[in-house]
């Protein structure tokens, strides 16, 4: 009961802080020309889907207009968050970009939605079956299906290619013997190719989360107070419903820790 208790005080205060809006500092931080630049990756799905209404829902919090700007590929989106390019954006949370951006806490999470698609003909079933001397798996450079596979493989290697469709290429054309990325896309992937299919386990999950860039602290904590407030409040999850993604991915829990984790 006490922790309910807890639970509840903390969901309030955070609804309360982002419900009064940003302090002019946090604001300033926040959207430092005046508008709320959203940088929202196209090349992913669910990512594109759902980000353009959490963005302008923040920005009307925050009292600016929003600017959505669209990439197709997450390896530039990540090099223009030290060039001013954007103030918000959702990525998956790796620790490999905590050096350049700061995390609110998770809003989407999917458990064991990262695998691999590997092509017809293959015998490969799970990921002890690809992570075999001499394999390759493709993945786009700089994505965190990249990062993740890297650290996780242990005899099979990573080919980076620049963006998704190079990356399914590789595959198709026999210069990796798999593709990796979420569930969502190699399912529509697969489909494009007959005989394709998804291994039968997975080697992570999902977490994406906003991500401010680094050195703006205030407009850090005022996101993280918003997403939490955003989930709280049914927020995500009729983001969620309205993309059609039901089923695919879930609201993360509320976190009771602080939630700016930044520096």
């Amino acid at each position: 009961m006490k922790a309910s208790v807890a639970a509840l005080c903390t969901i309030s205060l955070l609804a309360g802080c982002a419900s009064a809006g940003p302090s002019p500092e946090a604001k300033a931080q926040l959207a430092p020309t005046g508008e709320l630049r959203v940088a929202v990756l196209t090349s992913n799905p669910i990512i594109h889907r759902t980000t353009p209404a959490l963005g302008r829902e923040l920005a009307a919090q925050a009292g600016v207009p929003a600017k959505l700007i669209d990439y197709g590929a997450v390896n530039r989106l990540m090099e223009d968050a030290t060039k001013g390019a954007w103030d918000v954006a959702v990525v998956a949370i790796d620790p490999e970009r905590r050096a350049i951006v700061d995390f609110a806490p998770a809003h989407l999470n999917a458990d064991g939605f990262l695998t691999v698609l590997v092509p017809p003909g293959s015998t490969a079933r799970r990921m002890a079956d690809i992570d075999q001397p001499g394999m390759r798996v493709a993945a786009v450079r700089g994505a965190a299906t990249q990062m993740v596979l890297a650290r996780t493989l242990k005899n099979a290697t990573v080919l980076a290619a620049e963006n998704e469709d190079a990356a399914f290429a590789s595959m198709k054309e026999g210069k990796a013997q798999g593709y990796a990325q979420n569930r969502f896309i190699l399912r529509a992937r697969a489909s494009t190719l007959p005989g394709s299919r998804l291994l039968e386990d997975s080697f992570a999950g999902l977490h994406l989360a906003f991500a401010v860039p680094k050195n703006r602290p205030e407009a850090a904590r005022y996101v993280a107070q918003f997403v939490e407030k955003a989930k709280a409040d049914g927020t995500v999850q009729r983001v969620i419903v309205d993309a059609g993604l039901k089923g695919e991915v879930n609201v993360a829990p509320v976190e009771q820790e602080a939630p700016y984790k930044g520096m």
